[in-house]
């Protein structure tokens, strides 16, 4: 496990630096360099200008598209970085987003059924002129079918008292005519067809009986129309067409306490002769009469507004107008221009004084402002709280930004208690545990470190290299489970001076001391008390050297012969160990020892067991001898005495010393166990020594398979050779 630092501690500010700023892409630049050229070229006369005048648009479509694109980018990479900015944007999105939606409906809905109604009452108080024309026309009419009894019109018709009666009650302007069939008919004292501009059209026969009323376009004038027709005797029909000129005055009655009203000649639909024509399935002509173009109906004038949200309300329809030289039907334009306040007095007449709309009128409005209240206090509520979660973002990015720069110590201030507040504890709480643990591990990794000096100066206590006598071939191998080892082995090598041929000095080896321990524990204490057993060990064998050397004033003594009758017994040497380790060490400090001494001149191996699982002697025959004769641990109790015993090597047999690492490992089919590993050494038994101890480690770890090894393994193989 290690930690490292940014090398960098301003990485973090200058990439927060490098997503706010966005650059003008060049293509970008290189499109609005084009549209300018084709804008300018455009303005020349000729072909040129005529191509460029079209293709200008497109470049320009273009480059709005890409424009509106690197806004984009903009925006996500620079407006809306900061959590902040997201925030407000979500809630304007969520909450306030469907309000303006809401009133935005309200509002079309509103001004649409307002300007409806305000077209309602325009074409209704049109229906309503037309309506008291009517009641004049059936009223002379009937009159007039009373002086006709048999179907003949009168020598001479005198209708006085009706014209008295409707100059003085009539619309202004009213005019009438009267025709039998098709012929006109004089009236005396009435308003005859000669003064009157709309004639008997040929339309008219093919009518039906009965009334009908309509506006009239006759030329580029409009009129309020009323014809009746009715069956005479003898098969005669009756006509009479009142007619009242549709000017400024006239509109200007249907305008009142509304505002204004246009009636558009000039831009008409034309229909069928029987259809009713509306805004919504109709199409707009233009006329091409500049007359019928130019000419424009107006009544009233735009009202002023009552408050500021009287707001102005515009409305467009048409209206039904018969054309009186063919009698189709076609339909006017008609403009409406109007406020809610007069809308409302014409809907709310009735009832304005009442006491009661004035209520609901305060109490609309009071809501209205209620409504505002809670929305304004929701969106100080929703700053109020993105600013929360904005400020503990920012403290931990912050916060990151210290801990990116090494500076462990850092804190944030917590005052809140929720999840986000909970969240800077927990950061608070993770820097205290990096800055701890990378404490630790500085402190692991010198641990490691000395421990890796200390493996490397074990490693010098194990003998380097296989070490090899004329009769005696010897391999040994220690694996730790930890770093450190607590197994040990040694070869001691006895050699003494003796005269070579040519007459020099050299050493010959005269005999061999192996040694294989295992010390109590693991680790460090385990190896430090090896290194103490290792010691002592090599002391003996040095003294033992000293002590078999001639002194230079004699030839030797019966004290030499003592001495190396002491060193070369393995159970005396097992004696000193136990009384020093037992002397120097605590109480539950000890060791297993197996010791030999090996006569290369009778080639016999005179041993002692101190606790160490025993080795055995693998004859070239196949059989097998147990080495076990000694005693208990060394270490552990004092004044200890152990037995020792001799074996002859034949030649080819094996000695096989090892550790309880190698025979103890488990699995789900038990303990590795001594027969596996006799079955592995005679199974490679005529291959060399290194061989033989690759193939029981291999079968080892093929044991243990992927666990941890449990112990340190420790394999002593010596030949016969």
């Amino acid at each position: 496990m290690a930690f490292t630092m940014n090398s960098r501690p301003d990485l973090l500010p200058q990439r927060a630096d490098r997503m706010m700023r966005v650059p003008v892409p060049p293509y970008l630049r290189l499109l609005a360099l084009v549209t300018l050229m084709c804008f300018a070229v455009s303005t020349f006369s000729g072909a040129v200008g005529s191509f460029f005048g079209g293709l200008r648009w497109l470049v320009f479509a273009a480059l709005l598209v890409a424009t509106c694109t690197q806004v984009y980018k903009l925006a996500q990479r620079g407006l809306l970085w900061r959590l902040r900015n997201k925030l407000v944007l979500t809630y304007l999105l969520i909450g306030l987003a469907p309000v303006v939606l809401f009133f935005l409906l309200v509002f079309a809905a509103a001004y649409t059924a307002a300007g409806q109604f305000a077209i309602h009452l325009a074409t209704a108080r049109l229906e309503e002129q037309l309506s008291s024309i009517a009641q004049d026309n059936r009223s002379v009419m009937r009159h007039a079918v009373d002086l006709m009894p048999n179907g003949d019109v009168p020598p001479l018709m005198r209708m006085q008292e009706v014209e008295e009666r409707l100059s003085a009650n009539g619309p202004p302007g009213l005019q009438m005519a009267m025709f039998r069939d098709t012929q006109p008919v004089d009236v005396l004292g009435m308003i005859g067809h000669r003064r009157t501009p709309l004639g008997f059209e040929h339309w008219l026969a093919t009518g039906q009986l009965g009334s009908f009323r309509t506006i009239v376009l006759d030329g580029s004038l409009l009129y309020l129309v009323v014809t009746d027709r009715v069956r005479l005797p003898a098969d005669h029909i009756l006509t009479l067409i009142s007619s009242v000129p549709l000017n400024r005055q006239r509109l200007g009655l249907v305008a009142a306490n509304l505002g204004r009203v246009d009636l558009l000649p000039g831009l008409e639909t034309q229909t069928g002769p029987e259809d009713k024509p509306s805004a919504a399935d109709t199409p707009l002509r233009i006329t091409t009469n500049a007359a019928l173009r130019q000419s424009r109906i107006s009544g009233g004038s735009p009202p002023p507004a009552a408050n500021f949200l009287d707001l102005r309300v515009r409305f467009f329809s048409t209206v039904p107008v018969r054309d009186w030289e063919t009698g189709t039907l076609r339909g006017i334009p008609m403009n409406v221009e109007s406020r809610p306040s007069l809308l409302y007095n014409q809907l709310f007449a009735a009832a304005l004084t009442s006491r009661t709309t004035d209520t609901v009128s305060l109490a609309f409005f009071a809501v209205c402002f209620l409504f505002a209240g809670i929305e304004g206090l929701a969106l100080y509520a929703g700053l109020r709280l993105s600013r929360t979660i904005t400020q503990s973002v920012e403290n931990l990015y912050a916060a990151t930004i210290s801990i990116d720069k090494g500076d462990l110590q850092h804190r944030i201030a917590v005052e809140q208690d929720d999840q986000l507040a909970d969240l800077s504890r927990s950061f608070n709480r993770m820097s205290s545990s990096l800055g701890r643990l990378i404490e630790e591990q500085k402190e692991k990794e010198r641990i490691e470190s000395e421990l890796t000096i200390a493996q490397e100066v074990q490693a010098n206590l194990f003998p380097r290299g296989d070490v090899r006598m004329p009769s005696l071939e010897l391999h040994g191998v220690c694996r730790p489970a930890r770093t450190v080892s607590g197994d040990y082995y040694d070869f001691l090598l006895f050699e003494k001076e003796n005269r070579c041929t040519d007459g020099s000095v050299c050493m010959e080896s005269t005999g061999l001391g192996i040694a294989l321990g295992d010390i109590s524990g693991k680790g460090i204490s385990a190896a430090l008390l090896m290194a103490t057993l290792h010691s002592a060990v090599r002391a003996y064998r040095f003294a033992s050297e000293e002590l078999l050397a001639p002194p230079p004033s004699s030839g030797g003594d019966q004290s030499e012969t003592e001495c190396s009758e002491l060193f070369e017994s393995p159970s005396k040497i097992l004696g000193l160990l136990n009384r020093h380790l037992y002397r120097s060490t605590t109480p539950e400090k000890y060791a297993t020892l197996f010791l030999a001494h090996y006569d290369q001149a009778l080639s016999k191996l005179t041993y002692a067991n101190a606790g160490q699982l025993p080795p055995f002697v693998l004859r070239a025959g196949g059989d097998t001898v147990r080495l076990d004769r000694g005693g208990t641990v060394v270490g552990l109790m004092d004044d200890m005495l152990y037995e020792e015993e001799s074996v002859l090597l034949r030649r080819g047999d094996i000695l096989i010393a090892y550790s309880d690492g190698v025979t103890e490992p488990e699995n789900d089919f038990g303990d590795f166990g001594e027969d596996r590993l006799i079955d592995v050494v005679r199974e490679f038994f005529e291959e060399p020594l290194d061989v033989i101890s690759a193939e029981v480690m291999r079968a080892l770890d093929a044991w243990i398979g992927d666990g941890e090894q449990p112990d340190d393994i420790t394999l002593v193989l010596a030949r016969q050779v």
